[in-house]
């Protein structure tokens, strides 16, 4: 997908091998390290799953983080998820909240979904707090839904939704 994406604050552009290298650097920062784990552990990531669209956040045309989006297409269950990871050094700061409604906007003005999910751990209220500003809902705790960054154990995720006439 060729398109770029145009926030109030942010540019969402498809991820290319020039922004790999930042990406990396960003997905071992210890905070995000603790929420996404091994992620870039592919040597093809972050061209490794095909099912996935993905985008490189820039800030002022520096990268700052990515957001992701699948997609649904069985007509009967159709929607899209999104997910995101941004550095720490431009967290608080409204970038994530921003990123997340453009690519919300995007999928569904431009991509036809009525229904779009993010799953944040339970425990990340800061996650929560940005989605919820965006229009996300809480529609229920996924108990053990994902596996800790280290392995050690699993963690429950708050399953969250965004119907299109809710998107802020």
């Amino acid at each position: 997908m060729d398109v770029e994406l145009r926030g109030d604050r942010v540019t969402l552009v498809p991820v290319s091998a020039e922004h790999i290298p930042e990406l990396r650097r960003i997905l071992r920062t210890p905070p995000v390290l603790a929420r996404w784990g091994d992620e870039a552990a592919s040597p093809d990531w972050p061209f490794d799953d095909l099912d996935e669209t993905r985008f490189a956040v820039l800030v002022g045309g520096v990268v700052a983080g990515m957001v992701q989006f699948g997609e649904e297409n069985e007509p009967m269950y159709r929607h899209a998820s999104i997910d995101i990871f941004l550095d720490p050094a431009v967290h608080g700061q409204g970038f994530g909240r921003d990123a997340v409604r453009t690519v919300a906007r995007h999928l569904v003005r431009d991509r036809g979904h009525h229904r779009v999910t993010i799953d944040p751990a339970a425990d990340n209220e800061t996650a929560i707090r940005c989605y919820a500003s965006v229009g996300f809902r809480p529609v229920g705790l996924m108990r053990r839904y994902e596996r800790d960054a280290d392995g050690s154990g699993w963690h429950d995720a708050l399953l969250m939704d965004l119907l299109a006439e809710e998107l802020q």
